[in-house]
């Protein structure tokens, strides 16, 4: 794969991060340095670890991964999306937020099961793996990292819709997950 290719597909691979990420930061008062980088490593480091756990996927036994891989990203996003849609309305206004570092891995977890969708694809090509894997998870820590940070901004100011459009967010990104895969296979 050409640099071009490796950079789009990074890019690419990380927008749902992105997205998640703009979620997460609306819950934040104020998510500090320290926050914003272990927030950005956690969503990088599953994100480039899931194309290489793809690719042996895909060495050992492709059709097996195809076939769930949908399902769970959809139950992860739609059940954390969910979750927080529905906590920006049933909480106090001036209640603390629920933003433990498990949420965080099972959204990043979510998010990424289309990268480790992509390994397994990528395993019938003749591809650098860690090269491409690297490169989607700096990428997907930097607009990870860039996403909690615009998440604040737009979580001060719009709050409460804020923080359930990102839920809606990542519920239709995985459902759109699913639906693809289920009208591929129709």
């Amino acid at each position: 794969m050409s640099p071009l290719s490796i950079g789009v597909l990074a890019i690419s691979m990380s927008i749902d991060a992105f997205v998640a990420s703009v979620g997460k930061g609306t819950t934040e008062d104020r998510p500090g340095l320290a926050m914003t980088l272990r927030t950005g490593a956690i969503f990088g480091v599953i994100e480039a670890i899931t194309p290489l756990l793809g690719w042996l996927a895909g060495v050992a036994a492709s059709q097996y991964v195809a076939e769930v891989d949908h399902w769970i990203a959809f139950a992860l996003l739609a059940g954390v999306g969910s979750h927080m849609a529905l906590q920006a309305w049933t909480r106090a206004e001036d209640e603390p937020r629920a933003t433990s570092l498990w949420a965080t891995v099972i959204t990043a977890i979510g998010t990424s099961i289309d990268a480790m969708a992509v390994g397994v694809s990528l395993a019938f090509l003749q591809v650098n793996i860690v090269v491409i894997a690297i490169a989607i998870g700096a990428t997907t820590m930097l607009m990870s990292s860039a996403g909690l940070i615009v998440g604040r901004y737009v979580g001060g100011r719009f709050g409460r819709i804020a923080e359930t459009l990102g839920g809606v967010a990542l519920f239709t990104i995985g459902t759109m997950i699913l639906l693809e895969h289920l009208s591929a296979a129709a």
